[in-house]
């Protein structure tokens, strides 16, 4: 009897537990063209599908280029190997102001 409690104490606390989920938030204003382009953070390329989005947003444009992405990631990527200390968001704003 002892050991039927035992195991369905088991049960139910395994049941019950629910997995811990992190959750990471960036403030994109301050993270510099080397936590970008150095992988310090997550994926270059996973940051400039943002970027690109919320540039795109704020200029109310609705279309993505794919190919143009590429492209502008690889400048963006440039740009940062020689300022690294930038604010990527700044970095963006210098290189694709006009576009």
């Amino acid at each position: 009897m002892v050991k039927l409690y035992s195991v369905l104490c088991f049960i139910v606390i395994g049941f019950s537990v629910q997995p811990v989920v992190a959750q990471v938030t960036l403030d994109m204003s301050k993270v510099t063209c080397e936590q970008w382009a150095g992988y310090k953070i997550t994926n270059p390329q996973n940051i400039a599908l943002w970027l690109k989005g919320y540039h795109n947003g704020k200029r109310g444009n609705t279309l993505l280029d794919t190919q143009g992405l590429n492209a502008d990631v690889q400048k963006l990527r440039d740009f940062c190997i020689t300022n690294s200390q930038v604010p990527v968001m700044q970095a963006v704003d210098k290189l694709f102001a006009e576009k």
